[in-house]
């Protein structure tokens, strides 16, 4: 089983999901955000599971989907995963800066 590390940036966008979703509703944030940590549990079992960031080119970084958010990952090795961010699909990634 692999083991998932949230990296600063990724637990600053699940923050900041929380904060604007939160103006509307407080339960409907916290529902996504948890939404968003539970889809990346998979990649306990299926590290692999996910395709390659088209707007990246490197085959370690690879994203899944949970509504409208990329999750956005790096294989570091066979037994560790880095969630690198949490990124809205509406928004260019291009902008942000991925280590």
């Amino acid at each position: 089983m692999v083991q998932i590390r949230w990296l600063k940036d990724a637990k600053t966008d699940l923050k900041e999901i929380f904060d604007y979703i939160s103006l509307d509703s407080k339960r409907y944030a916290r529902l996504q955000v948890e939404r968003i940590q539970q889809r990346t549990k998979i990649l306990k079992f299926h590290p692999n599971l996910g395709k390659i960031v088209g707007e990246i080119d490197n085959p370690k970084i690879k994203e899944i989907i949970e509504g409208n958010y990329r999750i956005i990952y790096r294989n570091v090795n066979e037994k560790r995963i880095d969630i690198l961010l949490v990124h809205h699909e509406a928004r260019d990634l291009k902008r942000r800066l991925i280590k």
